[in-house]
């Protein structure tokens, strides 16, 4: 395991606790010394990782996307043998998956993609895998993939060749801000409603149980607006990691409407201004056609 990270950390400990052999690197000292005291092997370099590795290796990194994977991807490259095994499951694009596989193949070292979704909550649920790459290492990687899945047959599956489920993962987390998107404009509907004063953690509850909206995203809801039901401690900045950005870019691509997925995502960009000019525009717009109200800074 590379790059520890908090999930990083947490599939560490799932592995450990199935009784799988770790050997774990990572910038962070902290990071490492918590995954040794689980029973975990420790390493200051990904030199000392592949070294203490048994033949045939398997590296699982865990970095984020972009030029963090690359280089670790390019090092392995030059340090493992052929007959190992690298596997990304970070939320790398897939076009770059797809290259890193054949970039690798080239020294006979097989590369595995794998889509992990489940966040901090995986330790304990177990986490969704979508895994791209040859059937050979993928069937060497099956015990530790039903170790970190939710159970040895469900919540995971060889989706396709190399860069397929890096693809998966990032039509996964479109979805996901669609769904999260609706779920936000529902409740803001509802608290604006003022003349009935919903109750909007116990609305959460009730349809939490039987609703056809019942959904993992509704039960992290409740435990939100459980803690701070005005959510007055957080800032409404939405950020995003860049598969909703890959899903419109790729629905474009294939002439696939995606209207809802792309409005979501625009709407993660409307969350990160503290004012918008093209708000004030379109409000000094209707002011000048319309003679409609405009509020004034002061």
């Amino acid at each position: 395991m590379v790059g520890l990270g908090r999930m990083g950390a947490n599939m560490t400990a799932r592995l450990l606790a199935a009784g799988h052999r770790l050997v774990v690197q990572d910038g962070n000292p902290d990071a490492m010394r918590t995954s040794a005291a689980k029973g975990a092997i420790a390493s200051d370099s990904l030199e000392v990782l592949v070294s203490k590795l048994e033949a045939p290796r398997v590296v699982w990194v865990m970095v984020p996307a972009g030029e963090p994977t690359e280089s670790v991807v390019d090092e392995l490259w030059a340090r493992m043998q052929p007959g190992d095994i690298v596997v990304d499951g970070g939320n790398s694009n897939y076009k770059d998956s797809m290259r890193r596989a054949a970039k690798l193949k080239e020294r006979r070292i097989s590369f595995v993609d794998v889509g992990t979704s489940g966040g901090v909550w995986g330790l304990t649920e177990g986490y969704s895998l979508m895994v791209g790459g040859e059937k050979e290492p993928v069937e060497r990687l099956r015990p530790v993939l039903e170790s970190l899945a939710p159970a040895p047959d469900r919540g995971w599956g060889h989706v396709g060749p190399a860069g397929a489920g890096h693809f998966l993962k990032m039509i996964h987390n479109g979805i996901e801000y669609g769904m999260m998107q609706a779920y936000a404009e529902g409740f803001e509907i509802l608290k604006r409603k003022s003349e009935f004063a919903f109750d909007l953690h116990r609305v959460a509850e009730i349809w939490r149980h039987g609703s056809v909206v019942r959904s993992w995203l509704l039960e992290l809801i409740a435990r939100a607006l459980e803690k701070d039901p005005e959510l007055e401690g957080i800032r409404g900045f939405v950020a995003d990691s860049g598969e909703g950005r890959w899903t419109v870019a790729e629905a474009i691509d294939l002439d696939v409407p995606a209207p809802v997925i792309t409005a979501s995502l625009m709407m993660r960009f409307v969350s990160r201004r503290e004012e918008s000019y093209g708000a004030k525009l379109l409000a000094a717009l209707r002011s000048e056609f319309g003679g409609h109200a405009v509020k004034r800074s002061d």
